[in-house]
């Protein structure tokens, strides 16, 4: 049997992979090997390795599911099932109009199909109602990089490229378990005691500044962005700045200093509980470094506040002259798989294919002479995911909802009001390869193909585009949503063409995305199959762009504009009755809203809970013991989970992870309100109660509520 080379379906490091297809009857239908390629070294985490599983699950969906009258699924044929979904979209939009249908897509989509989904929503569906789950990861660190660089690449340099650092500043992730065969490109930095990482928790990416690898920064949750303010102050008043860099390539540096002269080390101090020897230590170190890198992640990124924050640590990189230099710089840590692509081809509320403005006139014109319509078909610009999701079931708001890569009842924030607005749809179509969460609140649930099955490419965290490879046959009842978008195109007698083919849907992307910011237009399947690297921009004639920024920013003026940004200082919630801050993130085991890991035996015995993590000596003033079960309450939701005493954690903290469902969701506790810049929603500072509860009687997932009717 032939392998085949491919990429994970997790992460956006895309870890390099070998598929090998296994006899009938083996326990998965491919077996996993890792592969030699730069950014993992043939090193897979414990998700890449076993994937497979998932490929042959007995909980996977294999043909289109109608819901019943008594509100149980049964089995359809696709031509009833895409007959309804037609019939339903044309009666929904003649009733309430285009934008009465909504759709939410997904950063593990592949470029093609998030491309194609842009393209169906704004033609055939004729509507402006399109965002994204990458809004609640990338928008913030992608509105700070356009607005500073004129162009959001997440790393403007490729991974490899750390190897030579001897100081490296990671704010807000944990890579050690969110992509493990990063870590590797942090040792020479390690080495040289220049690891330093900046996290409310002592995380395994923390502890590897031990043993003189580095520091850890513990600052209170939220202060993130006074931090940065000070740590810009220290540089400029210890007169550490690179003066001839500022004066060279950037803009804006004079109200800079003005905007950062309030934040003295010992007011930092005060506010982010950092000391004030540490924060000299550290502007002194970021200046003083001979390889020199500022990466942030959702840490510091999923606030109200989180454009600013990326912001402030993209202005202490160009006062000390990291950026647009051979041999340091800034950037942000994608998640999701396709979190780069996915934010580039038009599946975000405002924008064109190539990272296009929907409201530039020229743009317009680009993208609809490709599309072949006129630009006046193509809708505006929609409204951002937490808003499109606020109105669902609304008056005039989102009556139709088309779900695709998402599961939103366990990862959108304030998540039960979300669950509410899809339980007062018109009509919600889900495509997905599980009876997620989401899913199991469809009227029409449509199965589609998993990574090992289909053909497309990705875009790594480096800006890398990728071939995803197809190693095996989808089960004969699943489809491709680009398969799915042709024959509702179909029925809808669609402007323009939608094909099923992934090679002809990225040759008119590529054409699409021709003199945009994410130009991929020299690029082709035979270039990317032969292995050759492939960085964007990749306009036609040229080699790619490994390193951005070398000659000149990608503003009108070549620069950096440098932005100043205030901090918002917000109180701490006082430590009474229980009183603390919520702040969420993810285990190694899981992905994103658990629908896929959660269905892993090894990963599910290893982390099947919920486990709310919290200092021993707060434990104590509360009465909770270890592995007791506690409440975690505010005025939007409560969450019942077991407790995990831990030194690693600050005594006004407590952490959750956000992969589990039911009255685990870590999301029926956070804010909905958003970052005004981005749309970010408040992730990671979220005022919450907490009590130790007797145990809990036996518990039923929404999953298992369905299935039992199935």
């Amino acid at each position: 049997m032939n392998s085949v080379n491919t990429h994970c379906p997790y992460c956006a490091l895309q870890c390099a992979m070998t598929l090998t297809p296994t006899p009938a009857g083996s326990p998965t239908p491919v077996t996993i090997a890792g592969r030699a390629f730069p950014t993992n070294r043939g090193g897979l985490c414990k998700k890449g390795w076993t994937a497979a599983e998932l490929l042959g699950s007995a909980e996977r969906i294999l043909e289109p599911m109608l819901r019943q009258s008594d509100g149980s699924f049964a089995p359809a044929s696709w031509a009833e099932a895409l007959d309804l979904v037609a019939d339903q979209l044309r009666a929904g939009r003649a009733e309430h109009g285009a934008d009465s249908v909504g759709v939410f897509g997904g950063g593990g989509l592949t470029n093609e199909k998030a491309y194609q989904l842009g393209k169906f929503t704004r033609l055939a569906l004729g509507s402006s109602r399109i965002d994204y789950n990458g809004r609640f990861c990338m928008s913030s660190a992608a509105a700070a990089g356009n607005r500073a660089f004129g162009l959001d690449r997440g790393l403007p340099f490729r991974v490899e490229d750390l190897d030579a650092a001897d100081t490296i500043l990671m704010l807000g992730s944990n890579v050690a378990q969110t992509m493990p065969p990063f870590i590797g490109h942090l040792d020479g930095a390690r080495a040289a005691g220049g690891l330093i990482v900046v996290d409310p928790r002592r995380t395994a990416t923390a502890r590897l500044t031990d043993d003189g690898g580095g520091s850890h920064v513990q600052p209170a949750p939220g202060t993130d962005l006074v931090l940065l303010l000070g740590l810009t102050h220290l540089v400029l008043a210890e007169r550490l700045a690179d003066t001839d860099y500022l004066a060279r390539r950037t803009t804006g540096f004079d109200q800079l200093r003005l905007s950062v002269s309030g934040w003295w080390p010992e007011r930092v101090q005060e506010h982010t509980g950092v000391p004030v020897w540490q924060l000299r230590d550290l502007a002194r170190r970021l200046a003083a470094g001979r390889g020199v890198y500022i990466l942030t992640g959702r840490g510091v990124e999923q606030h109200v506040d989180g454009t600013d924050t990326a912001t402030a640590a993209i202005n202490l990189a160009l006062v000390l002259g990291l950026v647009g230099t051979e041999h340091s710089g800034y950037g942000t840590l994608t998640g999701q798989g396709n979190g780069q692509g996915g934010r580039e081809h038009g599946q975000k509320c405002d924008q064109l294919p190539g990272y296009r403005k929907i409201t530039d006139p020229a743009a317009r014109a680009h993208v609809a002479g490709v599309w072949g319509v006129d630009p006046a078909v193509i809708p505006g610009a929609g409204i951002a995911a937490v808003e499109l999701l606020g109105a669902l079931g609304r008056p005039g708001g989102i009556r139709t909802l088309l779900v695709h890569g998402a599961n939103v009842v366990v990862s959108a924030p304030n998540a039960d009001t979300v669950r509410a607005g899809l339980a007062n749809l018109d009509f919600l179509v889900v495509c997905d390869f599980f009876f997620s969460e989401t899913a199991a609140m469809a009227d029409v649930v449509l199965p589609v193909t998993q990574w090992a099955e289909e053909e497309g490419t990705m875009t790594s965290l480096e800006g890398r585009v990728l071939r995803r490879s197809r190693a095996i046959d989808p089960p004969a009842g699943v489809r491709s949503e680009l398969w799915i978008f042709q024959e509702l195109a179909r029925r809808l007698d669609a402007p323009g063409v939608y094909s099923a083919d992934p090679g002809a849907v990225f040759d008119e992307l590529c054409r699409a995305s021709a003199g945009g910011s994410a130009d991929y237009s020299g690029l082709d399947y035979a270039r990317l199959d032969s292995g050759e690297p492939a960085y964007w921009p990749y306009p036609v004639g040229s080699a790619g762009t490994p390193r951005l920024f070398l000659d000149s920013f990608a503003h009108d003026d070549g620069r950096a504009h440098i932005v100043p940004v205030r901090a918002r200082t917000v109180p701490a919630p006082a430590q009474t009755h229980g009183a603390l801050t919520l702040i969420t993130g993810r285990l190694l085991e899981h992905y994103q809203s658990g629908a896929q890991t959660r269905r892993v035996a090894e990963l599910a015995t290893a982390q099947p809970e919920a486990r709310m993590q919290v200092h021993p000596a707060t434990a104590a003033g509360l009465g909770i013991i270890d592995g007791g079960w506690v409440e975690v309450v505010n005025g939007r939701g409560t969450v019942r989970c077991r407790a995990q005493l831990s030194a690693d954690i600050r005594p006004d903290t407590v952490f959750l992870p956000f992969h589990f469902a039911g009255d685990q969701r870590a999301n029926l506790l956070t804010d909905d309100s958003t970052d005004p810049v981005s749309g970010m929603p408040e992730f990671k500072r979220t005022t919450v109660t907490v009590q130790a509860i007797d145990p809990p009687g036996p518990t039923i997932t929404d999953y298992e509520r369905v299935m039992a009717d199935v």
